[in-house]
């Protein structure tokens, strides 16, 4: 399929205007392919050539205003058409394959019931495997869609959609609003399905009928939070919710965490929780439903242009996602974005590969390259801009900006030139030249703060590296009972720091506070690290400063210094050890049991000091369930002693009682990862996993047990693994794929693995050529050899990724996985030296 190229969409889009798409879907022929026809009625302004996209195994007919054209005019995926001025109608039909990779139209048989489910992605330009389309956001055009599938199942789609009278299996969906093809969605199956009516409008939740129990279990909590968002985004914004349902539908394999099609939400399905989940988990269930309702105002009621701009759909999501829930729930979600999210953000942009967050149109030359955007800096990096933004705008004159924004190009499509012109025009802020600095520069500013006596007290100088303005906070704390006791609120500063390098101070009478927050409240992003005094502090009471948010800045500064190879990563799980079991947080719990054992101890450690790390991380989970807690933080404790266990027996104990000593019971979740950790330490055979698999059939225990049988250290088992993932005949979807790899790499198993590192360079590009984007990202994140941390990896990395034939995803991909691994190199070096 060719790539569209930028200067082909703005000329296309010059040309033409798109009133109308009719697609009409077949799902009643087998199970390799599905029939398309659509039939396209827009206008050319002038004489001109251009194309339509369609992928399609078949092309069975083309007419262009009745006139028929031979199908073998479909070449890479493009139909030529030669134009005239005026009004026109296209039809194609077709016969368009499913799809395993969660791109097009996607099929998936549940192994737990034998039903089989289907539904669309079609973002960014996955759409012409669906329908031919003039596929680019810029042409914008009702959608009406009429599907056929089996009588026993349910259709979904964009609009209202609704079984025709006489014909069992046929079903209509009402016209939409103007859209982009990227936002067509069809979702189709036995779904188990739950309904109400909130503010005059249908609204629905459905999953696979092996999901049902757990979907009635979680409806209340959805829809509470649904419910409560959807009016909060009534409260702010002018707009009223511009579609005429809202469904929310859980579908299996799902590559993304959600897609915001309009009227008809997709998400992945283990939102829908089968097993013991934390506080934290919930929370982010819940946040991704307030980000994909807010993509109903902005990436669907207005759309980009070009996917230069398309941090102003996930920015934009991702801040008033996590501001809203804030609002209108219970919840703290800030506090996770500190200390996960972000971290996200910031490590993304400090790799070769880091970009602005709003990058210019040329750096953004196809789709290609659009694709390699969607990652931390566009969601955290720009959601955070957007908080800094609203700190300096404050929050009315920016909400006023996004209301004249929606009223201005409702329907249509905007810039980041015109989004700032509503954000001036209702500020009266010169908005342009802070979006230069912010949003059109790449890499995080650095403060870097040091604090000397003065004479009437003590000075706090913050060195600021970097372009961009920032106002943020410095927070204050002293300690009692002569320094030894728990860090005491004594107030907060307010600083400005202009753009560019320089120095801010801060003064202040008395004895220094033992310890200063820079950016205290996490108001700003930046890389904060603390002064050597307030870091000696920090460290030994971080769990009694009385804000997580000041705790989330603390751990960043630590997580910051051990990837700049500034603080031994012993020396962080240490501190984990003797803080974590008094932290009351369980995103900050998380995120750094998750840093430790994850990053630190499979990555910055070897030999014994990788042992003595899961060593102390047995010890802090051990202690964690010993104290009285709640279940979440019982649940992230056991979880934690079974991914640093050493030892089967312990596990296998655990296993056969099917409960962790002081622990939760052992549900579905935890009874593979214990399984996956048995399999990893070679007590574990295939008969076991089979009994298992057996015993809880379905798509979580199919994904399990790939895992474990990867996992098992035997050069069986590896080479089957290896020819599962990368063999030609492509037999795994992207979930089992990402399964597979999960359980092939362990440091445990070195010798064994060892010639898989040369074998992995030599067929991942091949791999990337045949199986397309979504299954280069699996490999590059899951099936990368980052056990093998060494020069020669980054050598045999480095030639790959440097060879021109190399496509874009493959290349950022190996481009991020390499510069993992040097800084793993420059940590374990520093630690040795």
């Amino acid at each position: 399929m060719a790539i569209l190229t930028r200067d082909e969409a703005r000329e296309r889009a010059r040309l033409l205007d798109v009133h109308r798409y009719t697609v009409d879907l077949d799902l009643t022929r087998g199970d390799e392919v599905f029939r398309s026809a659509t039939t396209v009625r827009f206008a050319a302004r002038e004489d001109a050539e251009t194309f339509v996209e369609v992928v399609a195994p078949v092309v069975h007919r083309v007419s262009l205003d009745g006139r028929e054209i031979d199908p073998a005019a479909v070449q890479d995926g493009r139909l030529p058409l030669a134009l005239t001025a005026g009004e026109h109608e296209l039809r194609v039909e077709a016969d368009m394959a499913y799809s395993h990779t969660g791109e097009g139209m996607h099929r998936f048989t549940d192994p737990a019931d034998g039903l089989t489910y289907l539904y669309t992605q079609c973002c960014l330009s996955e759409a012409p495997k669906v329908f031919a389309a003039f596929d680019q956001p810029d042409l914008k055009a009702v959608f009406e869609v009429h599907v056929t599938a089996p009588p026993e199942w349910t259709v979904l789609a964009n609009g209202v959609c609704t079984p025709v009278d006489g014909e069992p299996g046929r079903w209509s969906a009402a016209p939409t609003q103007p859209i982009s093809t990227y936002l067509l969605a069809v979702a189709a199956g036995p779904w188990h399905s739950v309904r109400t009516e909130h503010a005059g409008l249908p609204f629905g939740l459905h999953a696979r009928q092996s999901l049902a129990e757990h979907l009635d279990k979680d409806a209340e909590e959805l829809w509470d939070i649904t419910r409560r968002t959807f009016d909060r985004y009534h409260e702010i914004f002018d707009e009223p919710y511009p579609f005429d349902s809202y469904d929310q539908a859980f579908v299996p394999e799902f590559n993304a965490g959600a897609m915001e099609n309009p009227g008809l939400v997709t998400f992945r399905d283990e939102f829908v929780h089968r097993s013991a989940v934390t506080d934290t988990e919930r929370q982010l269930r819940g946040i991704v439903i307030a980000h994909e309702m807010a993509h109903m105002w902005f990436g669907d009621l207005v759309t980009l242009r070009w996917w230069d701009d398309i941090w102003l759909n996930e920015a934009f999501a991702e801040y008033m996602g996590y501001q809203v829930l804030a609002e209108a729930t219970d919840f703290q979600p800030w506090t996770e974005f500190a200390a996960q999210r972000k971290a996200w953000g910031l490590d993304a942009d400090q790799r070769p590969s880091t970009h602005p967050v709003a990058p210019l149109p040329e750096a953004v030359p196809d789709t290609a390259s659009a694709w390699l955007n969607f990652d931390g800096i566009s969601y955290a990096k720009g959601a955070s801009a957007l908080r800094q933004l609203v700190v300096w705008l404050g929050e009315k004159d920016f909400l006023a900006g996004i209301n004249e924004h929606f009223a201005r190009h409702r329907f249509g499509n905007a810039d980041l030139a015109e989004f700032i012109d509503s954000l001036s025009h209702a500020s009266g802020r010169d908005v342009h030249a802070w979006a230069d600095r912010w949003l059109r520069t790449a890499g995080p500013d650095t403060l870097a703060p040091t604090v000397t006596a003065t004479s009437e007290g003590w000075r706090l100088e913050i060195a600021h590296s970097g372009g961009r303005p920032h106002r943020l906070r410095v927070g204050a704390y002293g300690t009692a009972a002569a320094g030894t006791g728990a860090p005491v609120p004594l107030g907060t500063h307010d600083v400005e720091l202009p753009p560019g390098d320089g120095v801010a101070a801060v003064e202040g009478a008395g004895e220094r506070p033992a310890l200063l927050v820079v950016n205290d409240g996490e108001l700003t992003y930046a890389r904060v690290g603390l002064d050597d005094g307030s870091w000696e502090t920090a460290r030994r009471t971080v769990s009694a400063l009385p804000d997580p948010l000041t705790r989330t800045v603390v751990w960043g500064a630590a997580r910051e210094m051990v990837r700049e190879a500034a603080l031994p990563p012993v020396a962080l799980v240490a501190m984990a050890r003797e803080q974590l079991p008094d932290e009351d947080d369980l995103a900050i719990l998380e995120a750094v049991l998750t840093f430790a054992r994850s990053t630190v101890a499979d990555h910055y450690l070897t030999g014994s000091a990788r042992e003595l790390a899961l060593a102390t991380l047995r010890d802090l989970a051990r202690e964690l369930l010993d104290r009285p807690a709640a279940p979440a933080r019982r649940l992230l404790a056991a979880r934690c002693l079974i991914g640093a266990a050493a030892h089967p027996g312990d596990l296998r104990r655990w296993w056969e009682d099917g409960t962790v000593p002081g622990g939760p019971e052992l549900d579905p979740k935890l009874r593979w990862q214990v399984l996956h950790r048995l399999a990893v330490l070679g007590d574990l055979t295939p008969e076991e996993i089979d009994a298992e698999a057996a015993a809880d059939p379905g798509a979580t225990a199919e994904e399990g047990a790939a895992r474990c049988r990867a996992a098992l250290p035997t050069a069986e088992h590896k080479a089957a693994a290896w020819e599962a993932m990368f063999g030609e005949d492509d037999r795994l979807s992207a979930y089992l794929f990402t399964a597979t790899a999960q359980g092939f790499w362990h440091p445990e198993h070195g010798d064994l693995l060892a010639p898989y590192v040369e074998r992995y360079f030599a067929a991942v590009p091949a791999l990337a050529e045949r199986r397309g984007h979504a299954l280069t990202q699996a490999a590059c994140r899951h099936a990368f050899p980052a056990a093998f941390v060494s020069e020669e990896t980054l050598r045999l990395g480095a030639a790959v990724r440097d060879d021109a034939a190399v496509g874009a995803a493959l290349r950022r991909g190996l481009t991020d996985r390499l510069d993992d691994m040097a800084r793993a190199l420059r940590v374990r070096a520093a630690a040795t030296a």
